[in-house]
């Protein structure tokens, strides 16, 4: 699938030029993951959505996988929480994280088959259709 044209327009301003290098190789690791046409959620390329709700009755839409190419890193959300791919994160390589985001400053120097493996499993966790949290709330699952 290919990124759409807000997509690709937003991805050449990115800077540095290394942030723009590995968001070009992450729009086609998440279209290979999702097989979806990525979309701009203000500043994070999305693909795919799911709905949640918080137990107070607040709810909303949220990307089912995404990236934003930020100055200081990539931030990879995980809607299903970081805690869920420990393992996985192990062999990653250099990274740092919160509660739903992975942090990357170079691809160059990541597995990315491992991220892959990442991405998708946070995908399909979240598509599945009972997956209905937000990363903070399903730290510990």
């Amino acid at each position: 699938m290919s990124a759409s044209t807000e997509v690709r327009e937003f991805v050449s301003r990115v800077t540095p030029a290394k942030r723009q290098r590995d968001a070009e190789t992450l729009l086609d690791l998440y279209a290979r993951v999702t097989g979806l046409s990525p979309h701009l959620w203000a500043t994070i390329i999305g693909y795919g959505s799911y709905h949640y709700r918080y137990d107070s009755g607040r709810e909303g839409d949220a990307p089912a996988a995404g990236f934003s190419p930020r100055k200081a890193a990539t931030s990879i959300y995980l809607a299903d929480g970081v805690g869920a791919h420990a393992e996985l994160l192990a062999r990653l390589g250099p990274h740092t994280h919160g509660v739903g985001c992975l942090y990357l400053k170079d691809l160059a120097v990541v597995d990315l088959t491992v991220l892959e493996e990442i991405v998708r499993a946070s995908y399909f966790a979240v598509t599945a259709g009972t997956y209905t949290q937000r990363a903070r709330d399903g730290a510990g699952s």
